[in-house]
C-alpha cells in the first residue's frame, strides 16, 4: 500500500460510532467489512499511558487493515486519566464497551471475538479477557455467563505485569491509574494486574519489541513465563531491531504487525 493510501486509511477509516454510556469517552467505532456476515470481531483498545491525550484514532490504521482481512472491528474509547478515568472507571468502561457488542449489529459473530490492545491497551485487553474469574463486586466482574465471550487475547507491547511496570517506572503512570502502589493497594492490583490473573482460559498472543524503549519486553517475558507455568496457552513473539520500537505496533505495514495478522487469519480460517 502506498504511503498516500495508508494515510487515507488512517484519516478516514472511522466506522460508525455507538455509545455505551453517557460520558463523551464512552464510545466505540464499529467497522464492518463487505458482505452480510456474520463476521469475526476484533476489539481494539488503544494505549497511551491510560491518559486522555491519547485516543482511539491511533488504532484506525489497524482497523483499516483488519477490514481488508474480513474482520469487523470495534475500536473503543474509555475514560482515561485526566477525564474521569483511572481506578475503577477505566476498567468498568472497557468491560461495558465489550458487553455493548451484544446486540449491537446482526452482522457480528459473537462466537469469534478477539480482544487486542497496544501498550496500556494491551494491559486492558489481558485484563478484560479474564473478567469471568474476577471476584464478585470487582469492576467489570461477570455474574454467570459472559455476554461476549473472548476467543483470544492479544497484547502488543503491552503492560502485562502492572506491579513490574510500577517498579520500573518508579510509580509513574501505573501509580496514577491505580491510585497508589501495589504495597498500599494490594486488593486493587489483585484485580487489575494481568500477571495476577493467570491463567486465562483462552489462547494469548504477546508481541513485543526487544528494543522497546517505552514498555520493556521483560514485562511480556514475565507474563509468558508465569502463564505457561500455570498451564495457559500463551505465545510470545519478540520483534528484533527497529521494527520492534514501541509505536511500530500501530502501523500495519511493519514487521511487528505481520505475526498478529497471520495468526488472526489462521484462526479465522480454522473456524
Amino acid at each position: 500500500m502506498s504511503r498516500a493510501r495508508w494515510i487515507q486509511h488512517y484519516l478516514f477509516t472511522r466506522g460508525r460510532t455507538y455509545a455505551y454510556g453517557e460520558d463523551r469517552s464512552q464510545r466505540g467505532d464499529l467497522h464492518l467489512p463487505a458482505g452480510p456476515g456474520p463476521h469475526p470481531v476484533v476489539v481494539l483498545i488503544h494505549g497511551g499511558s491510560w491518559h486522555k491525550r491519547y485516543g482511539r484514532a491511533v488504532m484506525r490504521a489497524l482497523a483499516a487493515d483488519l477490514l481488508t482481512r474480513g474482520f469487523a472491528v470495534w475500536n473503543i474509547e474509555y475514560r482515561r486519566l485526566g477525564n474521569g478515568g483511572g481506578w475503577p472507571a477505566t476498567f468498568a468502561d472497557v468491560a461495558a464497551a465489550i458487553d455493548r457488542l451484544d446486540g449491537l449489529h446482526p452482522a457480528l459473530d459473537l462466537a469469534r471475538v478477539d480482544v487486542l490492545g497496544h501498550s496500556a491497551g494491551g494491559h486492558l485487553a489481558l485484563w478484560a479477557a479474564g473478567r469471568t474469574a474476577l471476584p464478585t463486586g470487582a469492576p467489570g466482574a461477570i455474574a454467570g455467563r459472559a455476554r461476549v465471550p473472548i476467543a483470544r487475547a492479544i497484547s502488543l507491547a503491552g503492560v502485562c505485569d502492572l506491579a513490574g511496570a510500577y517498579r520500573q517506572w518508579h510509580g509513574g503512570a501505573v501509580r496514577a491509574l491505580m491510585g497508589g502502589s501495589p504495597d498500599r493497594l494490594p486488593e486493587r492490583y489483585e484485580i487489575a494486574d494481568p500477571l495476577r490473573r493467570v491463567p486465562l482460559t483462552m489462547p494469548v498472543l504477546l508481541v513485543h519489541g526487544v528494543l522497546d524503549e517505552t514498555v520493556s519486553v521483560e514485562l511480556s517475558r514475565t507474563y509468558a513465563s508465569a502463564a505457561r507455568e500455570a498451564g495457559a496457552e500463551v505465545e510470545l513473539v519478540e520483534i528484533e531491531g527497529e521494527a520492534g520500537r514501541h509505536r511500530a505496533f500501530i502501523d500495519p505495514r511493519g514487521a511487528a504487525w505481520a505475526p498478529v495478522a497471520a495468526r488472526l487469519e489462521l484462526q479465522a480460517a480454522a473456524a
